[in-house]
């Protein structure tokens, strides 16, 4: 009896990887399958040969590749995946980007870019996700009315992993689903980092062509354990057009050009570039004043990704847990949504053009 190599693909597609959550097959670890005789070999590429649950893995492919031909004699063969790979290590093989959303100051409307990118991408067709790394205030749940609730427990290889909450098909995962809203985060920078860890390596993300990150203002802790947990494809600054949140902004955007982390900047929103009365929709009041968007840009080399106005309907939508994005509200949609298109655009120049980012080793 000769053995189908298509039906041992689909046996292994029932094996989970114990560090993503999804099965082998989608997350690309099989490598080297062949067939000789009753003998089936592969190998198994890992992120390091110190992965936990090796063991409970190996056994699993014996035991699944076995109940397609019980005779088979399976040899599993584990592997770490070579530092000169064309994918980064990362523990989320299955997330082709991850894009940070960051700003130097509070106030700038960075969560509502991040919230309203991410369903802008949706939008386009994209598979995509979203973390509310801003631990100390999450307003993601607001946003998305996800408020009250909270995200459930699956064990995989007796190692409990949170599964993300869903908003308008979105994968969601927040502190705000974790602690009372009114709760305060009092928190320093090795439990800040155990958090940002367990949000990204004991969650079971789906297979996503995006993954957004919206970082709390600033260059902390949260922005270094980001960096040094997961490849970034790069970053989106936010910045209002005032000097003042241009200047912080670029504090903020230096940090991830340093070459130790060496994270690309994708672009620049302006945001609250000018007010637009509802009734008067072709009226540009600058109240912020003009240029800081473009000023930052050039800065950093990159392009403005977009210019968002000071519309009622983006805060109303905010507050409702109804992103603006998703519907028709004059002026704001379009412009959010030329925001996301443009950060489509330049995720993909830059995958062209540069070398996958590695994640950060810093000596502290």
């Amino acid at each position: 009896m000769s053995f189908d190599n298509s039906k041992i693909v689909r046996a292994l597609a029932q094996v989970i990887d114990p560090s993503t959550g999804q099965d082998i097959i989608t997350v690309n670890m099989l490598r080297d399958l062949s067939v000789d005789g009753n003998n089936v070999n592969f190998s198994l590429e890992l992120t390091s040969l110190d992965a936990k649950n090796k063991s409970e893995l190996n056994f699993a492919c014996i035991q699944a590749v076995q109940e397609v031909y019980p005779e088979a004699n399976v040899n599993v063969h584990m592997i770490a995946r070579t530092p000169n790979a064309q994918q980064p290590a990362s523990p989320l093989r299955q997330i082709h980007n991850i894009i940070a959303v960051a700003s130097g100051k509070g106030g700038v409307g960075k969560s509502t870019i991040a919230v309203n990118l991410a369903l802008g991408l949706k939008k386009l067709g994209a598979r995509v996700g979203l973390i509310d790394a801003d631990l100390y205030g999450p307003s993601i749940p607001t946003m998305l009315g996800l408020n009250g609730q909270r995200p459930k427990v699956q064990t995989v290889y007796d190692q409990p992993k949170m599964v993300p909450l869903q908003a308008y098909g979105l994968p969601v995962m927040s502190i705000g689903f974790i602690i009372e809203p009114e709760q305060a985060v009092v928190l320093r920078g090795p439990r800040l980092a155990g958090i940002i860890k367990q949000f990204f390596e004991d969650t079971i993300w789906p297979e996503l062509d995006y993954l957004i990150v919206d970082l709390p203002p600033g260059t902390g802790d949260i922005q270094l354990t980001l960096v040094q947990t997961v490849p970034v494809t790069g970053a989106v600054m936010v910045t209002t057009p005032q000097e003042v949140a241009v200047a912080d902004a670029v504090k903020a955007m230096n940090m991830f050009l340093i070459p130790s982390v060496n994270v690309p900047v994708l672009g620049v929103v302006e945001n609250m570039a000018w007010f637009t009365p509802a009734e008067l929709p072709e009226n540009k009041y600058y109240i912020f004043g003009q240029g800081g968007g473009q000023k930052l840009a050039q800065m950093s080399g990159a392009e403005l990704l977009g210019q968002v106005p000071i519309v009622q309907g983006i805060r109303e939508s905010g507050d409702n847990g109804d992103p603006v994005v998703l519907k028709e509200v004059p002026v704001a949609t379009d412009a959010l949504m030329k925001v996301a298109e443009n950060t489509a655009r330049q995720v993909a120049i830059r995958n062209e053009r540069m070398e996958p980012t590695q994640v950060v080793r810093i000596n502290e």
